[in-house]
């Protein structure tokens, strides 16, 4: 009798020898024969040594065990090589050269077939569209009786659009960094969203010498103010901003309508965030309608178009020795970033493009100038950074001439005054055939005239005050606010803590004149201090010594007195936030970040019917400005001032890293992909030499 388990195998063995091929023939006695124990492998047949090979059987199963010309014995020799290495790396690298062409082809493929959806075969129609009677015959109002516009357009064109209609009305002037940062932080679903601006695009700034000289192009610095309003289901209108009425919640706006005429109106508003920017400093000089300036896109284009006009201009035939000079004479007034960076450009462009396309006498002749008023330019970088960059621009032959004032700019000259090092003022002329100001900023007309309206509260020349909460001082709290360049922190910690302990001491009774601060009391005041205003944490970190150093009679306490010279000191040591891209970006995010935490807890306060007091502070805490650093590029080099005594300076590297913070900090992924191919294409092709 079989056991089972051999019977089942028999028959397994049978019906795959017949399924086989004939070389591969099994017979059922081969695989019922029981051959003796040996130490075997799956692919071939080892002995142990000492072992006969005569007790291995002479015919193992053909099928799990293929002689040595059916299966190579497993091994970490490589394959044979039946071609030579170099047709073998030929292959290899042909099939690696294929599947990147092949990848390419279905990008490419991809591409074709995305692009052949965003055209529209036929015409789009919406059918009837609902708009308000008020967006199309507003009703006239305010001081001046203007129309008064309460709904726009597009308020009823989608659902989501008239729900947001109903929310808060939140008006923005200007489309700088302030405002961008703004929108791109602000949630969707909780204003109704208007931006009023003359320019219907964001410039980006910091990159804006660059574009002067080709070596960026103007359309990869401007991103569409509408495109970035699209996320939140914002408005905007192309417009100027003339004037604000507080006490009515009235913008004043102004525009050229087709028959050129101007026509103004009102836009009402629940909050109004003046980001207006500010202008070009004068600084009281004459002649400066001779001079270019580099504010606008439309300035770099203007730029672009004089320093090609002065090349060709010398290379005619015609033109006189001095002329020529004259022409390839470039002057920059002011040492700041902007003309540092333009200097530089400028003298890439000369250096890297002039040589290749224009005669050589040119290059000889071309002469670049800095003038500086103070002792070193990038007078706000470190000392150390301020020497690399003057080095810098002595080897590329740009000559900078510090302790310099500009009195008059003449067509075909500049004059100045420059302190020599013995004392004695001595005054210069310059022939020059370009020149660029740039010499800081002052407040545009707009914040001249609501300084002028706030009165007292307003005593700033050059930005309008506001509060650590970023709200415009004079007007109600929680209604009006400033960012950027137009605007100025004022702390006042003096008056205000003062103020507050005056209340204090009058709640209790008692004189502040005589009201004494222990030091558990002047450290809660410290405290109250860091709080509200955030900029003095710095100046409070010891408050022990600060206690000790004021405690003048050695009482122990500190009175009314001693505790007003105490904050006078930390308010002397406060600077004004400095006038960049970097603090308006700060400060866009934190109004947004506060204006939708306010937004959240409206539902609430409305409840409990709280519509008075600081509503800002007991719901968000008070601006702080975090300095990251500034950068500035000198001419295939570049200088980092992280701050804190730290920085950095280096070659093409720096240049690299300079490069990537700036493409990082890019609004839109249109624009980074613009600017690296504007990199791109200057490598591989140099500057476009054209005017246009």
């Amino acid at each position: 009798m079989m056991p089972p388990q051999l019977g089942a195998a028999r028959t397994l063995a049978l019906r795959v020898g017949r399924q086989s091929s004939p070389s591969y023939n099994l017979a059922s006695a081969t695989l019922l024969k029981q051959p003796k124990r040996t130490n075997t492998c799956q692919f071939g047949i080892l002995s142990r040594p000492g072992v006969s090979k005569r007790n291995v059987p002479s015919k193992a199963i053909p099928w799990l065990f293929p002689p040595k010309h059916v299966a190579r014995a497993i091994s970490g020799k490589p394959l044979p090589q039946r071609r030579s290495v170099v047709l073998n790396f030929a292959y290899r690298t042909a099939a690696v050269v294929g599947t990147g062409v092949g990848f390419i082809g279905a990008l490419l493929v991809a591409f074709f077939i995305y692009d052949a959806t965003t055209y529209k075969e036929s015409s789009v129609t919406f059918g009837d569209c609902h708009v308000s009677e008020t967006a199309l015959a507003p009703r006239r109002g305010g001081p001046k009786n203007l129309p008064v516009v309460e709904s726009l357009l597009d308020d009823e064109d989608t659902e989501e659009a008239k729900r947001r209609k109903t929310k808060p009305r939140l008006v923005i002037l200007g489309g700088g960094w302030g405002s961008v940062a703004l929108l791109k932080q602000l949630n969707p679903d909780d204003y109704h969203v208007t931006v009023i601006s003359p320019k219907n695009y964001f410039l980006f700034t910091p990159m804006l010498p660059s574009a002067t000289v080709g070596t960026l192009e103007m359309r990869s610095l401007v991103e569409p103010i509408r495109r970035i309003l699209s996320r939140i289901g914002g408005h905007f209108l192309r417009a100027s901003a003339e004037d604000v009425e507080f006490s009515h919640k009235l913008v004043e706006v102004s525009q050229i309508d087709a028959r050129g005429e101007e026509v103004r109106f009102y836009v009402p508003y629940d909050k109004l965030v003046i980001a207006v920017g500010s202008v070009t400093n004068p600084h009281g000089v004459k002649g400066l309608e001779n001079c270019f300036f580099l504010k606008d896109i439309n300035d770099a284009r203007m730029i672009r178009n004089q320093v090609m006009r002065n090349l060709e201009l010398a290379c005619l035939p015609t033109t006189s020795d001095d002329e020529r000079k004259r022409l390839l004479s470039f002057v920059i007034s002011g040492g700041g970033p902007t003309g540092v960076e333009f200097a530089a450009e400028l003298f890439d462009l000369l250096n890297e493009d002039l040589t290749r396309r224009f005669p050589r006498l040119l290059r000889n002749e071309i002469s670049v100038h800095l003038i500086q008023s103070r002792g070193h330019i990038l007078n706000t970088y470190d000392e150390a950074l301020s020497k690399y960059a003057e080095d810098r621009f002595a080897r590329d032959q740009v000559e900078v001439l510090v302790n310099s004032r500009v009195k008059e700019v003449q067509k075909d000259k500049i004059i100045f005054t420059q302190k020599a090092e013995d004392g004695n003022i001595l005054t210069k002329e310059l022939p020059m055939g370009f020149c660029l100001w740039s010499t800081g900023v002052s407040q545009s007309e707009l914040c001249k005239r609501i300084a002028a309206k706030l009165g007292p509260a307003q005593t700033n020349r050059h930005a309008l005050e506001t509060d650590a909460h970023l709200r415009l001082n004079g007007t109600p709290l929680g209604d009006v606010y400033a960012i950027g360049d137009c605007s100025t922190v004022q702390n006042n910690i003096a008056d205000n803590v003062v103020t507050f302990l005056r209340g204090h001491a009058f709640r209790q009774g008692k004189d502040p004149e005589t009201i004494e601060l222990h030091f558990s009391d002047w450290r809660d005041v410290a405290s109250d201090v860091k709080r509200r205003f955030p900029q003095a944490a710095s100046h409070l970190k010891r408050v022990d010594k600060l206690f000790a150093q004021f405690d003048k009679d050695q009482s122990g306490t500190l009175d009314f007195g001693e505790l007003r010279e105490l904050l006078k000191q930390i308010d002397s040591k406060l600077t004004s936030l400095p006038a960049t891209a970097q603090r308006a970006n700060q400060q866009g995010i934190y109004l947004a970040k506060k204006f939708n935490k306010l937004a959240q807890a409206a539902p609430g306060l409305r409840a409990n019917d709280i519509r008075d007091g600081d509503l800002d502070e007991a719901c968000y805490k008070a601006f702080e400005y975090h300095h990251l650093g500034s950068l500035a590029y000198v001419g295939n080099s570049a200088v980092f001032d992280l701050g804190g005594g730290w920085g950095l300076t280096g070659g093409l590297w720096a240049v690299y890293a300079w490069r990537s913070v700036y493409f990082a900090q890019s609004v839109g992924v249109r624009t980074r992909v613009l600017m690296a191919m504007d990199w791109a294409k200057r490598g591989l092709f140099g500057r476009d030499l054209m005017s246009f």
